[in-house]
């Protein structure tokens, strides 16, 4: 028997990870397809699929962009990736493909490659098409759930308001919440964290706590800077970020700030923008067990300051017609995942002209010298952690998908 096909689409480094991990819960779950199937992996991505085995066509995740100015900018390249990925997809004919996240550009890769099957009608090929990670539809533009309802046969979950919100929405479109994949990657026994200032921290754990190495106390403050994973929020938020942390040091001569980058060539563009800061590649766990308070672009990494009790600091800056248009169509009240699944404001959020190096240090400040205000904060993320599901998302996700098969 042929072995199952799968193609994956991830743009992004979160995404990449994301995708890896269910590469490798889809092949120790394969061996339950009757009769058992090796599966095959193709399609593009970045480092972590490549490592899990996945015969990438490019590396996506160095074309990363985000706003409407950057996409224009950028429009013949992506417009020749889609066309190369469609007809590598019409070639090779997979079983399923898979959309990891990256929302603008698979769920029109899915609506395409439905849109040739409907145009083919003599083609015995005919995909199961999945997204992993709903895109933000909930938030703009939610006539695209009409689309999806249309053109995929499962949307995968990765927060618990989804379901319910498909289900109003597109209740055609068979949609499963498979927990959050964050939960579960840092507890594994092999990591040793410390935590910074004498506190007692803590990584919940599905409602369980489990405590940190506390070597020592420490009387300095560590702020960690999360600018962003693309050229353009480096780009804008940096220097905010940087002058920032001369206010913060100017009121706190103690406080040390460090920066994680996802790579070096990032790194050298932060050194071009006049960071002086110590710059780690990788390691979020080990920079986030160890800060006070994190500047953070609002984002994926929101969820992982949550995670580990960190009080952050948001923002987000893009260009002036992005915005323009962002603030016209987007109908949630937050841009901070930890602050709608709270349905209040746990962290402190600026946004665009408001992101300013005044309004960060100020409310980053706060957060560093009311200890009552990090408390409140640190119970709201532990509740807001264990909302989000066990560990196993992504084999929660591979059983979902290899449900579609007989």
């Amino acid at each position: 028997m042929k072995p199952k096909t799968f193609m994956l689409i991830a743009g992004e480094a979160s995404g990449d990870l994301l995708a890896a991990e269910l590469v490798a819960a889809l092949r120790t779950q394969s061996s339950t397809l009757n009769p058992p199937s090796p599966p095959v992996f193709f399609g593009a991505g970045g480092p972590k699929m490549s490592g899990a085995g996945v015969e990438l066509a490019f590396d996506l995740t160095q074309h990363s962009v985000i706003g409407i100015t950057d996409v224009l900018k950028n429009i013949l390249k992506f417009r020749r990736l889609f066309h190369q990925l469609l007809a590598l997809a019409i070639e090779r004919k997979p079983d399923v493909v898979i959309g990891v996240d990256y929302g603008g550009f698979n769920l029109r890769f899915g609506q395409a490659v439905k849109k040739y099957v409907r145009e083919n009608p003599f083609s015995t090929w005919n995909p199961k098409i999945v997204q992993f990670v709903s895109p933000q539809v909930w938030a703009s533009r939610p006539g695209r759930a009409d689309k999806l309802a249309r053109d995929y046969d499962l949307l995968l979950s990765i927060f618990p308001f989804e379901k319910d919100w498909y289900a109003r929405r597109a209740p055609k479109l068979r949609v499963e919440f498979v927990g959050h994949p964050m939960v579960g990657r840092f507890t594994n026994d092999d990591l040793r964290f410390t935590s910074r200032g004498g506190d007692q921290s803590q990584i919940p754990d599905n409602g369980k706590q489990t405590k940190l190495e506390t070597p020592h106390v420490v009387s300095y403050k560590n702020i960690l800077l999360l600018p962003g994973s693309r050229k353009g929020e480096l780009q804008r938020h940096l220097p905010v970020m940087l002058e920032a942390v001369k206010m913060i040091q100017a009121k706190v001569p103690a406080a040390k700030a460090k920066m994680v980058l996802p790579n070096p060539a990032l790194v050298q563009l932060a050194k071009s923008l006049g960071a002086k800061v110590e710059i780690q590649i990788g390691e979020l766990p080990w920079a986030l067990a160890e800060a006070d308070v994190a500047l953070a672009s609002t984002g994926t990494v929101t969820m992982e300051c949550a995670f580990f009790g960190v009080p952050t600091v948001t923002l987000y800056k893009t260009s002036w017609l992005t915005y323009q248009i962002a603030k016209r169509i987007v109908t949630v009240k937050s841009l901070t995942m930890p602050n709608l699944l709270a349905g209040e404001t746990v962290f402190p959020e600026f946004i665009q002209n408001e992101a300013t190096p005044e309004n960060l240090s100020h409310a980053a400040l706060e957060l560093l010298q009311d200890e009552s205000r990090r408390a409140q904060i640190k119970i709201q993320l532990a509740k807001i952690i264990v909302s989000l599901g066990e560990a196993g998302a992504a084999g929660r996700a591979a059983k979902a998908i290899l449900s579609l098969f007989p």
